[in-house]
């Protein structure tokens, strides 16, 4: 519990993860809420998200091919879910986890390839009794226990690490750079363009490894790396670098 129901409609502008993660956490608790954003956002489906959530009972109501305005109506007597997300989507997975925050029993979500784990991790920091195990048959398997008592927590938020790809790469191609960039997540899920780079010669370096919040974080030396080598990237690590293979792109147009 704990939502009070919105008055109006909630605006969520071009955030496709908001409005998704706002209707899980809300899809079981006993409010009606209707939701919208802009003209890009309303071509959005969000199918892929209600179908699951419905499965705790949820009901939602939208323009034809589930797009917004759409109307969510949570479910006053929820039931624990177990799916499988057909399509690999952090959204999707988060969005069903935090419904199943406040339904009893255990919700479990099945993903045959890993996608990002921040949920999961924050979920833990915040006391979630949440675990993971990785099967050949399945792939991973999340389990959350349903209603636990949650802790508030002083976040540190990383800094995005698709961000920092740009001066981090123009430093390693630039003679004489030097470039700290510090407070960077790491997440393995997040990272493999540094993990990449590394590989191919970069003089890239992790100062000062902690953790925040759940999440691996470093500051980030770069350093200009004139000796860099063409490698082969292993397929698995597409969707760690998905977003900067622009920039890796640049790197490798001044590697050997």
């Amino acid at each position: 519990g704990g939502f009070a129901e919105p008055e109006d409609v909630i605006d969520c502008g071009n955030s496709g993860t908001g409005v998704r993660l706002i209707m899980g956490a809300m899809a079981t608790s006993p409010i009606t809420a209707t939701f919208s954003g802009d003209a890009s956002l309303r071509k959005r489906p969000m199918a892929r998200v209600t179908d699951p959530l419905s499965l705790f009972g949820t009901q939602a109501v939208g323009r034809s091919g589930g797009r917004l305005p759409m109307t969510v109506i949570g479910a006053a007597d929820p039931l624990p879910v177990r799916y499988a997300v057909p399509v690999p989507s952090a959204q999707v997975k988060s969005a069903v986890l935090l419904a199943g925050l406040n339904a009893p029993g255990e919700t479990v979500v099945i993903e045959a390839e890993a996608t990002r784990d921040h949920t999961e991790r924050m979920l833990a920091g915040f006391g979630a009794e949440i675990a993971t195990e990785v099967t050949p048959e399945e792939g991973r398997i999340i389990t959350l226990k349903g209603r636990p008592e949650l802790r508030p927590q002083e976040i540190a938020v990383p800094r995005d690490p698709s961000s920092a790809a740009f001066p981090v790469c123009a430093a390693l191609i630039t003679d004489g750079s030097d470039v700290l960039v510090p407070n960077i997540g790491l997440n393995p899920t997040r990272a493999g363009l540094f993990t990449t780079l590394r590989e191919m010669g970069a003089d890239l370096v992790y100062e000062n490894e902690r953790e925040e919040g759940g999440e691996p974080v470093a500051d980030l030396r770069a350093r200009f790396s004139p000796d860099m080598k063409g490698i082969e990237v292993p397929p698995e690590r597409a969707a760690s670098m998905i977003d900067e293979y622009p920039i890796l792109s640049v790197v490798a147009a001044n590697a050997e």
